[in-house]
């Protein structure tokens, strides 16, 4: 289990592993936040490990309703226009030329996204693109323990606090830099998605990272100066600082034996640099995939 490997599997496995010290272990799970039925029934070597594993922790308890409320509050609150500003008012004509074109194609109305703000319009664009796939949020690696931990009586851990998610799902940045970086390659992408989806989800079933890295990283346009600082920034922001405090959260765990099974999003586990795993095994940690 590693970051883009450019290994050969010689042996499917997961995006499944377990991080171990001297006396512990906690295991940890690739996410997807949308699936669907033909993911489950999950492999048993998953699921009993679930089974024996005490507490479970995710990026954020989204089946807590008190959590979930403050999410959707803060994200309205952070991530969509409520003065006079519409998103066309702070996006380049170009962007908004192809977000226009996109929803023509999607059959959404013109318009649809004027109140939200660059972040939160391409993650939207993102999250609309995969469910027209006929993938659910619902069927989530993540929900799916949710629910099991919850029917099991079993301690949720949120490794992220609902002000860290606004703060990567909205943005901060009142110049909109960053922002119209990212809707621009997200609508840049968007013609590969459904194939970089479908990459993705076949990546998770047969436990290759590599494959899974190549689909999250289909897009090669060749970037200004500018725009690669943005994109540094952007990864840092979503990603690399992120890994960090999960890492240091399972080191805790490790150091404190507690019997933890820990589901994160994949890309968490497989991007490039950076990574949970890399960053897990440069302490010193034995991570093994299974």
């Amino acid at each position: 289990m590693a970051g883009c490997s450019t290994q050969e599997n010689t042996e499917r496995k997961h995006l499944f592993g377990k991080v171990s010290d001297s006396n512990s272990t906690v295991y940890l799970l690739g996410s997807l936040h949308f699936a669907d039925s033909s993911f489950y029934p999950l492999d048993t070597i998953i699921e009993n490990a679930f089974d024996r594993s005490e507490e479970l922790a995710v990026e954020i308890d989204v089946t807590d309703d008190s959590i979930s409320q403050q999410l959707a509050q803060m994200s309205e609150q952070y991530g969509f226009f409520h003065d006079e500003k519409s998103l066309d008012s702070v996006i380049p004509a170009s962007v908004s030329l192809s977000l226009d074109s996109l929803c023509l194609a999607w059959k959404l109305p013109l318009g649809s996204f004027a109140r939200y703000k660059p972040i939160p319009a391409g993650m939207t664009v993102t999250a609309v693109g995969i469910m027209r796939m006929g993938y659910d949020g619902k069927l989530g690696i993540d929900v799916h323990f949710l629910n099991r931990a919850r029917a099991a009586g079993k301690n949720i851990i949120s490794l992220e606090t609902v002000e860290d998610q606004v703060y990567v799902l909205t943005g901060d940045d009142d110049s909109y830099s960053l922002g119209n970086f990212y809707l621009k390659t997200i609508l840049r992408e968007t013609p590969s998605l459904d194939s970089a989806t479908r990459g993705m989800m076949r990546a998770w079933k047969t436990g290759d990272d590599s494959l899974f890295c190549v689909n999250m990283n289909l897009d090669t346009a060749l970037l200004s100066p500018a725009d690669s600082l943005l994109k540094k920034e952007f990864n840092e922001r979503m990603y690399y600082s992120r890994n960090r405090k999960m890492a240091e959260s399972i080191a805790d765990f490790l150091a404190n034996d507690r019997n933890m099974f820990v589901v994160v999003g994949a890309a968490h586990l497989a991007g490039n640099h950076e990574n949970v795993i890399d960053i897990l095994r440069r302490k010193g940690f034995t991570v093994e995939q299974l």
